[in-house]
């Protein structure tokens, strides 16, 4: 069994609601994430789907320790992130990196690709200013770029060379993680393909881990070696693509498979509509968050909270079937 590098007990984000009436304390909250357990091992690419709206990107923000949990522990090489003062926090991100979704607005306009790669060496006081340029240089070739945009603002680049830039800078420091927050969705599709390939290249050339969160299925599909499916702020289900994709057990798994494309006209796939919307994650469901729209339902499921439970070799769903 690999080294788990990062384990997530219990962790949850309720985000409190401002009442209307002035001087008023609101007593409600937006359940973003609420009660998230898995580990990611070294050397792994773990998974993370879901509609939108279901935490995907909250629990990515809060295990770097952007935003800081209501509850829960997220525990990294054995230390609990959520229990660290603000510069150990700091510390910590040398080895816990993101590449953010959106490739413009995570770079800043009014400075140089060289001043932004070298931004977290100097954050963290790593060289002198010869050798931060010296990386800034081995950065760009590594991600595809040459030396001589160093110079370069980034509304001079295209998506995917953004893209590449903000995927050096995350390599600056050498980190153990990077989370990947929707790091292709907002590219071509050819583009898109040099990026995760790029990203793939890179995972085995530093050992890196990755964390990676994705709408698109068949790119989840290539990249990852397990999968964590979300709904309404929960894990229904984490398994190996190969149980996922072939033996998908939970219903909410199934119908989310059941949404990709077909390869082929004459593929025979049924296609599965859950009936209702998405309940507010202000108030969700009692029991199973799924229940209201689930076509297998129990009795049980409306009062009862399932437990991810393993079922198999590795797999494990939080569903009253199993």
């Amino acid at each position: 069994m690999a080294e788990a590098i990062i384990k997530v007990e219990n962790l949850r984000k309720h985000f409190p609601i401002q009442d209307p009436l002035p001087f008023k304390k609101s007593t409600q909250s937006v359940k973003a994430v609420d009660g998230v357990s898995f580990d990611v091992f070294r050397g792994e690419t773990l998974g993370i789907v879901g509609e939108s709206g279901c935490g995907k990107s909250t629990m990515a923000r809060l295990i770097n320790q952007l935003i800081r949990p209501t509850e829960g522990k997220v525990l990294f090489k054995g230390q609990d992130l959520a229990a660290m003062g603000p510069k150990e926090i700091r510390d910590s991100r040398k080895s816990i990196q993101m590449v953010f979704q959106n490739p413009y607005a995570s770079l800043d306009p009014r400075k140089t690709i060289k001043q932004l790669i070298a931004e977290p060496l100097e954050i963290h006081k790593v060289g002198d200013k010869a050798s931060r340029l010296d990386r800034v240089r081995e950065l760009l070739e590594v991600v595809g770029l040459s030396s001589y945009h160093a110079d370069r603002y980034p509304h001079e680049f295209s998506g995917g060379q953004r893209q590449r830039i903000n995927i050096a800078r995350a390599l600056a420091l050498n980190p153990d993680v990077i989370i990947c927050d929707e790091p292709v969705s907002a590219l071509d599709v050819s583009v898109q393909a040099q990026v995760i390939n790029l990203l793939k290249d890179l995972q085995k050339k530093f050992q890196l881990t990755y964390i990676f969160i994705s709408h698109d299925l068949n790119v989840v599909r290539y990249m990852c070696d397990r999968i964590a499916v979300m709904y309404l702020g929960k894990i229904v289900e984490i398994g190996t693509y190969e149980e996922i994709y072939q033996n998908p057990l939970h219903p909410y798994t199934r119908a989310l498979l059941s949404a990709v494309p077909k390869e082929s006209p004459y593929d025979k796939k049924e296609r599965i509509l859950l009936k209702g919307d998405v309940p507010s994650p202000v108030n969700p469901p009692s029991g199973c968050h799924f229940h209201l729209r689930c076509p297998y339902a129990v009795e049980s499921c409306k009062s009862v909270v399932p437990e991810l439970k393993q079922n198999g070799d590795g797999q494990r769903v939080a569903c009253h079937l199993y």
